[in-house]
């Protein structure tokens, strides 16, 4: 496919099991994941840093089991008991570690959708004990949730998330781009996230293709 320039085409994530490229780094989390009808206590915790794929596997998640999506800063706006009618997926609860209004809707839920014989699958970017969540009693049955890590990115992972990046905004770059970029930027997800977006916004502005010389002024912050 042609790459298009000058034209600011939408970015569309794929989120599906088979756009999850299982490497050594994060083979555990996505094992847990395929295998969620067998958590302890019928629920997990899914760590990682950020842009790592917690996202992703949520949604591989949801889609296997039902499971509906909410952000737990959405919580107080949430309807609990309908939510726990079916399976439940929590992103990002570490950021309702001072809100406790919000942490008493999760500890409601999380109850219910174990009462009514669901799964519970929560994250957040640091380990579980690094959540700060104040309500001793949710903080308790976070603690008690299996827990599983996506690792930092090796160079396979790493090349496989920057040819989905680029996908996921319709650029199709030449085959050296991504082994010239792999050296020269940080080594996480977020990083890579971020470079695809400057690279797709220079290729916009410039009307040229994502080369080599383009990601090099990319690199060096020249554009």
């Amino acid at each position: 496919m042609a790459q298009q320039l000058g034209l600011a085409l939408p970015s569309r994530a794929a989120l599906g099991r088979d756009d999850f490229f299982v490497a050594p780094s994060n083979a555990i989390a996505a094992a847990m994941i395929d295998g969620w009808r067998t958590w302890a206590g019928r629920k997990l915790a899914l760590t990682g840093p950020p842009g790592s794929g917690k996202t992703h596997l949520t949604h591989v998640w949801a889609t296997q089991s039902g499971a509906r999506i909410i952000q737990a800063r959405d919580l107080l706006r949430a309807d609990i008991p309908d939510l726990a009618r079916s399976c439940v997926a929590v992103e990002d609860v570490p950021l309702i570690a001072r809100h406790p209004e919000a942490q008493t809707a999760l500890f409601h839920l999380h109850n219910l959708v174990l009462a009514e014989g669901h799964s519970l699958l929560l994250t957040g970017a640091p380990a579980v004990a690094q959540w700060r969540l104040t309500l001793p009693d949710l903080a308790s049955r976070m603690q008690a949730a299996g827990a599983v890590a996506l690792e930092a990115p090796d160079d396979m992972l790493l090349t496989a998330v920057l040819a989905k990046l680029l996908a996921d905004r319709q650029l199709t770059p030449r085959p050296d781009l991504i082994p010239y970029l792999l050296p020269r930027m940080d080594r996480s997800f977020a990083a890579a996230g971020d470079l695809v977006a400057r690279l797709d916004a220079a290729s916009l502005a410039q009307k040229k293709p994502v080369t080599r010389s383009l990601a090099a002024q990319v690199l060096d912050n020249r554009t």
